[in-house]
């Protein structure tokens, strides 16, 4: 068993290695692949990196890539991401104008018979891949952020942030000039029975109908 370490949260592009200006999404991306803050990138198959339009002034952020997503290197591919895809419908935003991207960019999982079973990640883990989701802050400098689950919202938004309480509302943060938080699509997929996912579902995209409301206001000022 690996010992634990500390790992230093690197805030700025400037302190990623390998990584020179202009620090594009393409440039971060394949610094990330390369990536060994901690020991997720072993049993990952790869680095999930954000995903989107160098352009987007929106940025959806979840927890961590599931087995869908490490298979195909991308975010939000998955069930929940499908479930994801229904809502931004319904709310009337487009997905290919926004970037997604996790709070951590390798899987963890742990075996159930032939399956690979999500793992929450651990504080450590968050905060050695703060780095790169900072980077994409930075590079972005998104309009609008909308935290996807309590391990984004309170990565971004302090440990004491709770989704249940402020879901839905603009909280004030220098992270862009608008930050919500809701719940991630997956906690909907958990759901007991038909009725507690249909009333998830229609809560999820009430509040990324408040969401889009302030997209299209503020895409269409710039």
């Amino acid at each position: 068993m690996q010992s634990e370490r500390k790992v230093k949260t690197i805030t700025s592009p400037e302190k990623i290695p390998g990584v020179s200006k202009p620090y594009t999404i393409s440039k971060l991306r394949s610094a990330a692949a390369r990536c060994r803050a901690c020991p997720l990138w072993q049993r990952g198959t790869q680095t999930v990196f954000g995903d989107g339009p160098a352009s987007a002034s929106v940025i959806l952020v979840g927890e961590q890539p599931g087995n869908d997503e490490d298979l195909a290197g991308k975010p939000f591919v998955g069930a929940a991401g499908k479930l994801l895809d229904r809502a931004l419908i319904e709310a009337g935003i487009v997905r290919n104008d926004v970037y997604l991207t996790n709070a951590v960019k390798h899987f963890k999982w742990e075996p159930r018979g032939k399956r690979r079973i999500h793992k929450k990640p651990s504080a450590r883990e968050i905060a050695a891949c703060r780095p790169w989701l900072d980077s994409e802050l930075a590079s972005l400098k998104p309009k609008v952020l909308i935290c996807l689950g309590a391990t984004a919202a309170q990565a971004l938004l302090g440990k004491t942030f709770k989704v249940s309480q402020r879901r839905g509302e603009w909280t004030e943060s220098k992270l862009a000039e608008y930050v919500m938080a809701t719940i991630h699509p997956s906690a909907i997929l958990r759901a007991p029975n038909d009725k507690s996912r249909h009333e998830m579902m229609k809560s999820f995209v009430s509040d990324l109908k408040i969401a889009a409301r302030t997209i299209s206001r503020v895409t269409k000022i710039s």
